[in-house]
């Protein structure tokens, strides 16, 4: 289960708690789905937004990704250890919501970095309080010059308190992709 805090984990209880998890497998079977089709029996949330045109907003976008700038500071941030996100990298998720940090933990499914496309997938382990894939991807599109911030994730609640609190659980969810979109038409704006 994810661990509940008063106060901010620390980078050293995050490391601990990571060292806890690199052992264990993801609590979910279609690992890298959101690279092709995301499996039947999962809520699945889809957001599309565009950020701009041009290799100026293509490249600042794939820099906010890499230094995981679409996550909203003030509420939710990712900590990986390693710095930079590569396939295996542990990834340690922590939140605030309902007067308490969560931390819960994540495992780098696979990065692809390509001329016109950057991507990365994070999947669940069992300290989290879902189950599922969630994948980030910039796409540069050439034909017409934009660039497309698009998240795409497959959940289940993980935990009796996840399924006890499955609109809460729900809700959170909504408010990241929000709040995703708008960190990341930040992290670009001035690029166009």
């Amino acid at each position: 289960m994810p661990m509940p805090s008063f106060r901010k984990p620390s980078a050293a209880a995050m490391r601990v708690f990571l060292a806890s998890q690199a052992n264990l497998g993801f609590t979910y079977s279609a690992v890298g789905a959101t690279g092709t089709m995301p499996p039947a029996g999962y809520t699945v949330d889809h957001t599309r937004m565009k950020l701009g045109e041009g290799e100026k907003v293509f490249l600042a976008a794939k820099s906010a990704l890499e230094r995981r700038a679409q996550f909203p500071v003030a509420w939710l941030e990712a900590w990986c250890p390693e710095g930079t996100l590569r396939t295996g990298s542990m990834v340690a998720i922590v939140g605030r919501s309902l007067g308490l940090w969560w931390l819960n933990a994540c495992r780098v499914v696979y990065v692809v970095d390509e001329v016109n496309k950057f991507s990365l997938a994070v999947g669940t382990l069992p300290a989290h309080l879902g189950t599922g894939e969630e994948r980030f991807m910039i796409e540069w599109n050439r034909t017409d010059n934009s660039v497309w911030y698009d998240i795409l994730a497959f959940s289940q609640p993980h935990g009796l308190l996840a399924r006890r609190g499955y609109p809460w659980f729900r809700r959170v969810q909504s408010r990241f992709r929000h709040d995703s979109t708008a960190a990341m038409l930040r992290a670009v704006s001035g690029q166009g």
